[in-house]
This record gives structure tokens, C-alpha cells and sequence, in this order.
């Protein structure tokens, strides 16, 4: 049954003369009266803040997908599908790396910087090393007396505040040459952020991670004691304890030299690792490795597994609903805390190494503090121990932060990054359009499934529940709840507000173009629809369909401040991202809109402001249905927004700001927001932009909107599909050239509205 205006006159409980009276601007909205559903959709029941629901479910699915991914890769391994080294470097970030060779013919070795005072019958230098372009690796090293019969890594946890480690020193004096590194240290830095995780943000979003550089670090002083050796190479052993621990593990995964590996308070399993301290971060790790996949690479090499004390550190994410975000912008970085794993969660990941490598030589010790002499005498074999140097005479060094030359490497990969782009869409030909949409389409799938992420699930029938919501003078809206996916029970729903104009004659079989109004950060579809946010918003979904489009208003994930951001970190554990799951949700949306009898299926357009300016950019290249997008106060050279971190950019960037879950992984090798564009074109493009919106300033935006002209202008000859407004004012919604640039593209004559 299609509703005629009559119909939709008696849905909100006017009689049908009011439809054409004339009203004023800025009219005040009232709640809907009626309850009746749209024709052919059920009764919306559902009560509560469906806002809230939506992220609930989405939390739970997500739960369910890790869940899922564990076991997939378990059984993945089993049948002997098992991911490699390389695949592991890559992950890390490693592989863009040139790691320092050493070579004993150079010279290039450690670098002895000051020697110390003996040290219970060692020799304490100070020495640091080559690693990787201009960063070092540094530490102490502990020469015994006598003859070397072993080289040791030693890494502690990452705030280890002594000069040398008890363990250290014990393994020194039973006659092995000891390397102690020193790791970037937490603490906090004058953002208020743990160092940390101020490296981790813009290396990450630059194909880098912190794991990775400092495994580099682990590896070079490798290089460094076989370049010293020259043509004998003594066995090489590594121990690791908290932070370190972590470290070794990921290091004997990776390179074979290592030929024994002790960890200590570090191992087991790794589904909770969206829990942790945003420094350990890698994308995707959970789809190839947990502990225990990275333990049986180290098979069959012995590996000594010591569940003792761990370290604590950090803060949980906040579960409240409202946020107190002037105590929360006291800690601007991820809350994340070290997980303190039972004596069973370590048995059982264990018990895994075996089933994954049956020629493991994996031994369990229960010490009693941090690197027992038992795990010593595990990991030395038929070297004896030496008795343990007392405690009470380890000296009490200050914690360096060991950050400047890492934060200049992340400083050098962003420059560099323009080019990594370039040689990354080499394959893109812009000669003719033809030639351009085929060989923008296997990008268009990299981004997909390596960037945004993709689950790769089959979308449910939709379910779609409606209800009116709210009645003007000229638009009626209701509320839409659909299922979207499911995994293991949990569903994935999509929720917003539907708003039809008053004089759609829905009996004639009329079509109108549909925009979907897309809100930002925190924000609700309420936010966009009635008189709300007037100095942002500006009610622009009720506004456009006051000029005859029908609007919808959808929900998307990144609302409620902790439990969103933690979201996308759950996410990005097994690969994904929050856009994993509103892209579907989308997909969903459009479809359900395509099949509606007042919609052009070939005319919904995507309009956002701020974080849904950030949408625009993400869901068109890969929701057909979406035939043109416009991006309203969030278009700018995304990379450098996030990665920049000299003063006069920090004005602007990420980099030191409470949006913690905003990095997203090799964005500066891949997709900047030009490259997002390109995966838009050829259909229609817009920028909406205030010169005094803080999200950037107006030369970025100029510089990365001129790549995009020259693609759709100068190389491909589409003149009139992209454009960009500019308009004094603030981060707002201006809805005037972006409304002109929807009623041209869209084919909807423009009316005058009071």
C-alpha cells in the first residue's frame, strides 16, 4: 500500500489543508502523535536510548568476532596454513625499515660510551649502537671475567629504574657477555601522554609500530655481538621481563639467532589485547598470532616461560554513560592497563604451543619475583649459575625517555610518505576514464579489506521496524531500526531518522533523490534533524527536505567518548575498524532506501559534518549506492594531521589530542584523503569549508583538495563534478553551495524556502 498525502496527513494526526499552509523558518518540531508504522515495516517497539543500543551491539559483536578470529587462526595453523616471519615484520612494520648491518670490517659495532665502575666482578659500559636509519639502540653491557661463553639480551620492563637488573648480573657472572637495553620508558610527556604511546600514534598511522622499532633495536644488537665475534659466533640467548618480556618473544618469533629465549611475566593468551596500552597495538595481529603462534615460531629452539610477577601499569576505559570530560581530559591517551595473567591463562596458552608445534621445547617456571634463578638455570642449560649479586647494591639510574630520535624518524617517514603514496597507486592509469575506473577498482578492494576491513559476512534480511518521530510544518520523520549482521548470535543493527517532505505525492509513483545527513563525533541522528545545534548542524537533514529531498539520518558508531574509541581498538586487534561495521550498516541503509516506491535508487547522495566529514571520505568508495558525497568540515591532508608533531603543526594535529582512536594503520602509505577521493571518482565530489574551522588550516585543506581538481579537472576532463566551497565561518554546516551542488547533481529544482 502506498501512502497518499491524505494518508501521510492522518500518520502524524493533521487534517490534510495543513499540508500547504505556509510557515515560517526555523519552525518548531513537535513529537509525532501517531503510531503507525511506514507501510510495509513493522512496528518499531523497541524503547530506551537506541542510540546506546546500537553501540551495545556492536561491542558484543565485536566480542564475538575475536572470539571467532581465535579460533580460525588456531585451526588455521593446525592444518599447517601458518603465516610466516615475514608476514610477522610486516605486520610490526618492520619490513619498511632498513635495519643497520654490522660489519666487523667497518668497524660499525658497539659504541662504547662510558665505562662504569666495576660491577661484582663485571665490567659496566654504557654503549649504544646503529639500529635503523638515524636511530640508536642503547643500554649497558656487562663483560665477565675470563672467557665469554654466551651473549645475552637482556630486555627489562620498559620502567625498570636500575642500572642493572639483578638477573643481569648474575648471568654475567656465570660467564656471559650481557647487553641490558633500555626501552622508551612510560611516564608522561608534556601532553600528558606515556611516551609510548606519543611514538606509537604517528608510526602507527605510518605503517610503523613501537613493537616494531623496538624489536629492531633487539635485532641489530644482535648484528652487533656477531659483528664483534667475527668468525665465531657464540650462542646468542635473550630474556625479557614485563614490557621486555613482550619484546623477546616477538624477537625470537623473528630471528633465529636467537638461539634460547626466557620470558617472564609477558605470555599467554592475547584476545584482551584491545586492553592494553596503546603502544602494544598492532593491526591485525590476531588474525595470524597469539602468544602461543608466536611461541611455536620459536620452535624448536628452547623457550623458558616464567609466570611470576608482572608489572603493573595504567587505567581502565570509563563505562560510564556520562562522560566527566574535564577530569577525563587530564589523561588524554588510550586507557590501556598490563594484563596480570592467572597461573591457568598461562597454562592453557601452553597448551596450545604444543598442539601448534609438537617439536616445541617450551619449559613452565612459577618464580617468585622477576627472572628466578630456576628460569636462569632453564635457559643457560649446561652452563652452571653463578650465586645472585645482592639487591641492595643495584645503583638507581633516572628514566630517559629515549624518544627524540624516534620522534624525528616518525617526523622523516611522514615526509617520505607523499612519495610511498605515489609508487603505492603506480598502477593507476588516468589517461581516459575507462581506463581509470578499471584500474582504480582493485584499490578500491585493497581499501576495502587492508584499510577499512571488511568481515566479509552476508547482510540479513533488514527487518525494518519504523515509527513516526517528529512533524513540521512541511517534513514528517520517523524513526528506522534495521538488522544489518550477525555473528554467533550477535547482531549488528542500523538506526536513524527517516524525514519525508509534506507535498511528496506519493500516489502519482513519484521518486525523489534521498541525502543521507551524516552527524559527528558524540552526535545522534536527533542532532541533525528539528532545531537542534543550529550553530553546526543547522538541522541541515530537516532543512534539505524542506526543500523537497528526502533525508535520512543515520546513527553511526563513534559516540559515548571511552566505549566507542575502545571499539576500535578491538577492531583494529583482528584487523578491522569502526568503519567495518557502519559501512555495512550503510550498505544496508541504501539498500533498504533503493527498494522504497518514493526513492530514486540512483540518487542518494552522502552529506557529513566533522566526524561524519571523516565518513564521507570512507563509506562512498565503497557503498555503491552512494552516487556523490560531500565531506563538510573535516577535509583536509589527513596524514599530516595526525602524524605531525613539530609545535607549530601540533595546533592542528592528532597527534597529542584526546581522539586516541583516530590513527589508522599506513594511512601515510596508502589513502591519504586525495587517494579516498580518487576511490569517489568519477561520481560527484564536494568540500565544504570554514576559514575559521580549527580542524586545519586553509593551506592544508587548499594543498590536498588541489590534488583532488587535478584528477577530476585536468586528468580525467569531469569539470563539473567536484568542487569545494569556501566560507568565513567556523566548523559548521553553511548549506549553501553544497545545497546548490545536491539540487544540480541530484536534478531537483530549487525552491525558495522562508
Amino acid at each position: 500500500m502506498i501512502p497518499t498525502r491524505p494518508l501521510l496527513a492522518a500518520l502524524c494526526g493533521l487534517a490534510a489543508p495543513l499540508l500547504a499552509q505556509e510557515t515560517p523558518a526555523w519552525p518548531v518540531l513537535k513529537p509525532a502523535p501517531a503510531t503507525d508504522p511506514l507501510p510495509d515495516t513493522a512496528a518499531l517497539t523497541e524503547t530506551g536510548d537506541l542510540s546506546r543500543m546500537l553501540h551495545e551491539a556492536n561491542d558484543r559483536f565485536l566480542d564475538r568476532e575475536i572470539e571467532r578470529t581465535a579460533k580460525e587462526r588456531e585451526a588455521r595453523w593446525k592444518s599447517g596454513n601458518r603465516p610466516t616471519r615475514e608476514d610477522l615484520a610486516r605486520l610490526l612494520g618492520i619490513d619498511r625499515e632498513t635495519r643497520f648491518q654490522h660489519d666487523a670490517a667497518t668497524g660499525n659495532r658497539f659504541q662504547y660510551v662510558s665505562a662504569r665502575p666495576d660491577w661484582e666482578g663485571t665490567n659496566n659500559h654504557h654503549v649504544r649502537w646503529k639500529s635503523f636509519g638515524q636511530v640508536h639502540g642503547d643500554g649497558e653491557i656487562l663483560l665477565p671475567e675470563g672467557e665469554i661463553r654466551a651473549d645475552v639480551i637482556y630486555v627489562p620492563d620498559a620502567d625498570y629504574r636500575f642500572a642493572i637488573p639483578p638477573a643481569a648480573a648474575t648471568l654475567a657472572a656465570s660467564g656471559c657477555r650481557v647487553l641490558v637495553l633500555r626501552l622508551v620508558p612510560r611516564g608522561s610527556n608534556e601532553w600528558k601522554l606515556s611516551h609510548r604511546e606519543w611514538i606509537q600514534r604517528s608510526a602507527f598511522l605510518l605503517g610503523r609500530t613501537m613493537t616494531g622499532y623496538e624489536v629492531l633495536k633487539i635485532q641489530s644488537a644482535i648484528d652487533c655481538f656477531h659483528s664483534d665475534q667475527a668468525e665465531s659466533k657464540r650462542p646468542v640467548f635473550a630474556v625479557g621481563h614485563g614490557e621486555g618480556g613482550r619484546l623477546v618473544l616477538f624477537a625470537a618469533a623473528l630471528d633465529e639467532r636467537i638461539g634460547r629465549a626466557l620470558i617472564s611475566g609477558a605470555f599467554g593468551p592475547r584476545e584482551d589485547l584491545w586492553r592494553e596500552p596503546a603502544d602494544r597495538n598492532v593491526f591485525g595481529l590476531l588474525r595470524d598470532f597469539g602468544d602461543a603462534e608466536l611461541a611455536a615460531l620459536v620452535a624448536p629452539r628452547p623457550l623458558v616461560i616464567e609466570q611470576g610477577t608482572a608489572p603493573a601499569y595504567g587505567y581502565r576505559a570509563s563505562t560510564d554513560l556520562e562522560i566527566d570530560f574535564e577530569k577525563r581530559a587530564e589523561i588524554p591517551g588510550k586507557p590501556g592497563l598490563l594484563p596480570q595473567l592467572s597461573d591457568d591463562e598461562v597454562s592453557a596458552e601452553l597448551e596450545r604451543v604444543a598442539t601448534l608445534a609438537p617439536d616445541a621445547k617450551t619449559t613452565l617456571i612459577h618464580g617468585s619475583y622477576p627472572v628466578s634463578d630456576e628460569a636462569l638455570s632453564q635457559l643457560l642449560g649446561d652452563l652452571p649459575l653463578a650465586e645472585r649479586t645482592g639487591s641492595e647494591k643495584l645503583m638507581v639510574i633516572p628514566l630517559k625517555t629515549r624518544t627524540e630520535e624516534l620522534v624525528l624518524h616518525n617526523r622523516l617517514a611522514l615526509i617520505e610518505a607523499a612519495g610511498d603514496r605515489k609508487r603505492y597507486l603506480s598502477d593507476l592509469k588516468t589517461d581516459s576514464l575507462a581506463n581509470f575506473q578499471a584500474t582504480i577498482e582493485p584499490y578500491r578492494e585493497k581499501f576495502r579489506t587492508e584499510v577499512i576491513g571488511d568481515f566479509e559476512l552476508p547482510l540479513l534480511a533488514p527487518n525494518v521496524r519504523t515509527r513516526p518521530y517528529q512533524v513540521g510544518d512541511k517534513t514528517l520523520s520517523y524513526e528506522v531500526l534495521m538488522d544489518v549482521m550477525e555473528s554467533g548470535g550477535q547482531k549488528v543493527i542500523a538506526y536513524g531518522i527517516l524525514t519525508l517532505p509534506k507535498d511528496l505525492d506519493l500516489s502519482s509513483g513519484e521518486k525523489r533523490p534521498v541525502i543521507v545527513c551524516q552527524h559527528g563525533l558524540e552526535g545522534t541522528p536527533q542532532d541533525v534533524v528539528g532545531e537542534a545545534h543550529f550553530n553546526s548542524y543547522k538541522a541541515f537533514a530537516t532543512r534539505l527536505a524542506e526543500r523537497g529531498f528526502i533525508t535520512f539520518a543515520p546513527q553511526n558508531g563513534y559516540k559515548y567518548f571511552d566505549l566507542f574509541r575502545m571499539q576500535q581498538f578491538k577492531a583494529q586487534s583482528i584487523g578491522k575498524t569502526l568503519f567495518s561495521l557502519i559501512v555495512p550498516q550503510h550498505r544496508q541503509i541504501t539498500g533498504w532506501l533503493a527498494t522504497q516506491p518514493f526513492v530514486d535508487p540512483d540518487k542518494i547522495a552522502f552529506y557529513g559534518l566533522s566526524y561524519g566529514g571523516k565518513s564521507a571520505m570512507r563509506i562512498p568508495p565503497l557503498v555503491d549506492r552512494y552516487c556523490l558525497s560531500i565531506c563538510s568540515a573535516d577535509f583536509n591532508e589527513w596524514v599530516w594531521k595526525n602524524a605531525a608533531t613539530d609545535v607549530e603543526s601540533l595546533r592542528y594535529s592528532y597527534a597529542n589530542k584526546g581522539e586516541y582512536e583516530i590513527f589508522e594503520w599506513n594511512l601515510g602509505g596508502t589513502f591519504n584523503y586525495a587517494e579516498m577521493a580518487a576511490l569517489i571518482c568519477p561520481r560527484p565530489f564536494m568540500v565544504e569549508r570554514g576559514h575559521f574551522d580549527g580542524v586545519g588550516p586553509d593551506e592544508q585543506v587548499a594543498f590536498e583538495f588541489a590534488k583532488v581538481r587535478h584528477l577530476y579537472e585536468a586528468q580525467l576532463g569531469l569539470k563539473d563534478r567536484c568542487g569545494i566551497e569556501w566560507f568565513v565561518g567556523p566548523h559548521t554546516i553553511n548549506g549553501e553551495g553544497t545545497y546548490e551542488f545536491l539540487h544540480r547533481h541530484l536534478d531537483w529544482p530549487e525552491r525558495k524556502v522562508e
